[in-house]
């Protein structure tokens, strides 16, 4: 869409003047409007700030400033709006309101007029019926705060006219944004396919496994994401954040991939939202003081070490290998199936999503530990451990001091299939090889979604390929056996994959 077309944005809230501000910026004029008195002018005030910050950080100049801001004017009443040629709506989630905002709009835009909503949560094929032009209607779906992050997801409905929704994708790419195209479905890509990456760690403080301050720190430390799921729920809002999940579950019709979470309900139903509410899983009163997560004693450095990893100089272990070498230890390397480690009698195994003590009995193993999966062994901070219950404590100390002397610090966990990046990765895989298989992106959509709209380290299909389809289907068969619970079954294009050796990218091998 040409820069000198207006565009015309409804709702002058956080999100809707964000919006303004990033078409004004790529040099359109927009219009802003808002049926509330002074919201307007509060959204121009806001935009204006943010620049001002901008250039008072030298990445802005003053003229830049004036231009974007003099593109950016108020409307008083949606009929100012009828010359748009795009425009986006931002307003509360609720069908009936935007559906009757839309229906004034075709009767004051031109027939060519492309309708855009940026409803995160409902769907876009209700929305547009009953319009008289369904097929202009499109979803575009902008992430807070949207003139930074890059993710705008472009929904099409069961109306929409791919030309319409092509040339909504190709007008926010101009804009600076990655855009990816996604069938309408509850939750669209990144609501829905995040939902693992809260649900597993709230399974697992239901287990018991771990506290919350200690998961959140292997997610990041060790799973390379920026914010543990119990940080990120607290900064969303643990009532926002749970009725994302309700909404998915019921759109749904129950399936228990999105089932809701006893521990988020507690907290809600005791007001404990998380930063907005001063308590959540974290306390952010005045003199809080900062939890930190389980850590184990230091041990004594080992003097050797045999890690088996497939690839050998290349395999995932490698780069532990090198750590050891780095800090003094003598390490056999091999080139084997599996990663594993031995060290004084004690057998270190990556977890496969088996309970601990399940895999010691099966396989006979007398000193059994497992690992949790790490982003990159070269890099992470901390690791989670579990021990068979058979597995002696001077074992136990033996798989500590391993890791540590790798400069890693240990959170044992209680014996918990899949640990906490594993299970969460696997998931995550999971969820996304869904999307796939029922049309809702591709897969080169589905991980820009996740890295680009909430910060994921890696896209979750990449993360599958990296680890081998076959090696994620069986953590996920691992984990659904010792649950007993169908939110584990495999995708069936992740069966697929894992049977033929294929990956969802081309090109790529597994590490």
């Amino acid at each position: 869409m040409a820069t000198d077309r207006p565009v015309a944005v409804i709702g002058a809230g956080t999100m809707g003047a964000g919006i303004a501000h990033v078409a004004a910026q790529a040099g359109h004029p927009v219009r802003l409007f808002d049926a509330v008195d002074g919201a307007v002018a509060r959204g121009i005030d806001g935009v204006a700030a943010q620049l001002d910050g901008r250039v008072a950080k030298g990445k802005l100049d003053a003229a830049a400033r004036d231009a974007i801001l003099n593109r950016l004017q108020p409307a008083a009443s949606l009929a100012d709006l009828g010359d748009a040629s795009l425009v986006i709506e931002a307003i509360v989630e609720d069908v009936s309101v935007k559906q009757q905002v839309f229906g004034e709009l075709e009767g004051l835009c031109g027939a060519d007029t492309v309708l855009a909503t940026n409803t995160s949560s409902l769907s876009v094929t209700a929305i547009a019926a009953g319009l008289a032009r369904p097929q202009n209607l499109v979803g575009m779906h902008f992430f807070n705060p949207a003139p930074v992050l890059k993710l705008v997801e472009i929904v099409s409905g069961l109306a929409t006219d791919p030309a319409v929704a092509d040339t909504v994708f190709a007008t926010a790419e101009a804009w600076g944004k990655v855009p990816v195209h996604v069938r309408n479905t509850p939750g669209f890509i990144v609501n829905r396919v995040a939902r693992p990456f809260y649900a597993e760690t709230l399974n697992l403080l239901e287990q018991q496994a771990a506290d919350v301050a200690t998961l959140d720190a292997l997610m990041r430390e060790c799973g390379g994401f920026r914010m543990g799921p119990c940080q990120l729920m607290d900064l969303i809002g643990q009532d926002v954040n749970a009725r994302v999940t309700a909404t998915v579950f019921h759109a749904f019709h129950g399936d228990a991939r999105y089932r809701p979470s006893l521990v988020q309900r507690e907290l809600v139903d005791a007001g404990r939202l998380g930063r907005k509410s001063g308590l959540g899983f974290y306390d952010y009163g005045e003199n809080a003081g900062t939890p930190f997560p389980q850590s184990a004693d230091p041990r004594p450095a080992p003097e050797s070490v045999t890690i088996t990893t497939s690839g050998g100089e290349q395999g995932l272990l490698a780069p532990l290998a090198e750590r050891l070498r780095t800090a003094g230890v003598t390490i056999a390397l091999i080139d084997g199936d599996g990663e594993a480690v031995e060290v004084a009698g004690a057998t270190l195994l990556l977890s496969d999503g088996r309970l601990a003590t399940e895999r010691a009995v099966t396989e006979g193993l007398d000193n059994l530990v497992v690992f949790d999966l790490a982003l990159d062994y070269g890099s992470a901070s901390r690791i989670a451990l579990a021990a068979a219950d058979t597995t002696a404590d001077i074992s136990r100390a033996a798989a500590a001091a391993v890791f540590q002397a790798a400069g890693l610090a240990v959170s044992w966990l209680d014996d918990a299939p899949g640990l906490v990046v594993l299970r969460t990765a696997a998931m995550l895989a999971n969820e996304g090889a869904n999307a796939v298989h029922e049309g809702i992106a591709d897969a080169r959509g589905v991980d820009n979604a996740m890295q680009f709209g909430v910060n994921y380290p890696i896209g979750p299909l990449a993360w599958a390929d990296w680890l081998g389809p076959a090696f994620v289907l069986r953590v996920l068969h691992h984990l659904q056996a010792a649950h007993g619970d169908d939110r584990y079954r495999p995708s069936l294009r992740l069966r697929r994959l894992a049977a033929c050796g294929g990956h969802f990218h081309e090109g790529t091998e597994r590490h």
